[in-house]
């Protein structure tokens, strides 16, 4: 049996997805099994695997999405330890010895998280994200305030996935988010690795950028999260504070990719969480907005923001006596 299962879910990934099988090939760490479900894919992704076929454990299903791939790489998975790969990230070569190393001196613990590299499409960087600064502890509190998720980053224990059960594939784009928030009220606990372990590949066509489904979905995770009558009491303390920098950083997605006008309405539902003056308000969320874009390496243009119609109308919104 393998210590490592490593679950690639695949859809139409001919572009990237050699480079990330060899970066698995390529580790420092062997004991492992590479099982790539193939979710329907239309393009060339089955033949670009062929080359691979005495390597990995390969299947094909219709396409039913990401978390319905996953789903099945998990059933199929023999390893005490499951890590998740994208198809188009990179894994750099200590990730997996550094990430079982850390499960060793743990036994307590049942996911592994570390920090990742934000790269272009040939794979050039733009940033650094380091969650573990701003999330030392990722607690019940640490993971609800921050959510730094991102699978191709961590490593699960299996007995912990088989408890929680499966992704929930009503999700296109926040059923890692969820599955995890299940995993944490469950008890299980989480440990940092504070390196980079991986390139988390921008390019045009990354399922993320389908922010509209992405706003949605983050939101309604959080909404049944919220609705559940077992929470502590001081996560409940801390849930309008939650509730609003989800909905700024929402905003932020649906700004940042072309939705300004969604941008808007999520601003202002926003506004209801906070018990700050209007003004004050405005002010947070270029802050906010600021910071956002510069994790993702790149300079913020306030003024680009502030002239638009978007931002202008919710100004005058706000600005209203009353």
């Amino acid at each position: 049996m393998p210590q490592v299962s490593i679950i690639i879910p695949a859809y139409n990934g001919e572009r990237f997805i050699a480079k990330a099988l060899d970066s698995i090939l390529a580790q420092t760490y062997s004991d492992c099994e590479i099982i790539v479900v193939n979710d329907g894919s239309t393009d060339q992704t089955a033949a670009v695997l062929l080359p691979y076929h005495h390597q990995i454990r390969y299947v094909e299903q219709p396409n039913r999405g990401v978390a319905a791939a996953r789903n099945q790489g998990m059933a199929l998975a023999q390893g005490e330890l499951i890590a998740f790969l994208d198809q188009d990230d990179v894994l750099l070569p200590n990730k997996l010895a550094l990430q079982v190393e850390c499960f060793a001196q743990h036994p307590e613990i049942g996911i592994v998280h570390s920090g990742w590299r934000l790269v272009d499409a040939e794979g050039n960087r733009l940033a650094d994200i380091e969650p573990w600064h701003e999330a030392p502890q990722l607690d019940l509190a640490g993971w609800l305030k921050r959510m730094p998720v991102l699978l191709s980053a961590m490593m699960f224990r299996h007995s912990w996935l088989k408890r929680v059960g499966e992704f929930d594939s009503q999700f296109k784009q926040a059923c890692d988010v969820e599955i995890v928030q299940r995993l944490i009220m469950l008890g299980c606990q989480t440990a940092w690795v504070p390196e980079i372990t991986v390139l988390y590949r921008q390019h045009d066509q990354n399922d993320s950028l389908n922010t509209l489904v992405q706003a949605e979905e983050v939101w309604t995770v959080q909404e049944q999260f919220f609705a559940r009558s077992d929470i502590p009491p001081t996560i409940r303390q801390i849930e309008r504070e939650c509730r609003y920098y989800t909905l700024v950083w929402i905003a932020w997605r649906l700004y940042h990719t072309g939705h300004p006008t969604e941008m808007s309405r999520y601003l202002e539902k926003a506004l209801s969480y906070r018990p700050s003056t209007r003004t004050e308000a405005l002010m947070q969320w270029i802050e906010l907005f600021q910071r956002y874009e510069a994790e993702y390496g790149k300079q913020f243009d306030v003024q680009q923001l502030t002239q638009s119609p978007a931002w202008q109308q919710l100004v005058s919104l706000l600005v209203k006596p009353g």
